[in-house]
């Protein structure tokens, strides 16, 4: 029997209301190398700046020192800065914004049609990033996808099989990529 478009709208009802409070309680967008912040202190104008979050995942801020704002989100950094600067300026307005989110990048490698970074400004899965890479050459290896991901100085190897995705099989395979992440197109 074919579902009808009362089932399907339903089904998707059901699981926005699932995947939304999920994707939430995930947190805020967390800095990466190579963004930019704005840091301003309220009534301070020597105290506003752009910052680029450094390849080690710092940055410099007056009065408050070398800050580690790699893997955290806005509002913990926008508090350490506030309160590192409790001893020269008590009750500071502290605002950090993130201007530019060129950090938060992945890299599809290998045989695909326009192989290089891929942006995201949004959550991006592994067919996502492929489709922004122009799709998969001629003669790629479709079932041996690899997405290679560092976590805590190891390196992971996630199989990806493009086969079975076109097949509706193994849907879970499609993970959400994370900055750095490369997908490998043998």
């Amino acid at each position: 029997m074919k579902p009808t478009i009362l089932t399907v709208i339903a089904l998707l009802a059901v699981h926005l209301a699932v995947a939304l409070p999920a994707a939430a309680a995930e947190g805020d967008y967390h800095i990466n190398p190579g963004d930019v912040l704005i840091v301003t202190v309220w009534n301070e104008q020597d105290l506003t700046m752009e910052a680029l979050v450094r390849p080690d995942g710092k940055f410099s801020f007056p009065l408050a020192g070398e800050l580690q704002p790699s893997g955290r989100s806005v509002a913990d950094v926008q508090a350490e800065i506030k309160q590192r600067m409790e001893t020269y300026i008590p009750d500071a307005v502290v605002t950090v914004r993130v201007k530019e989110t060129t950090g938060n990048v992945a890299y599809v490698v290998g045989k695909v049609n326009r192989p290089g970074p891929v942006p995201m400004v949004q959550d991006t899965t592994v067919m996502q990033a492929l489709a922004y890479a122009g799709g998969t050459a001629q003669f790629a290896k479709l079932g041996s996808i690899l997405i290679l991901r560092m976590s805590g100085g190891t390196q992971t190897a996630l199989p990806f099989d493009y086969d079975d995705m076109l097949d509706g099989k193994g849907l879970e395979q499609n993970v959400v990529l994370q900055p750095g992440d490369t997908v490998v197109v043998p």
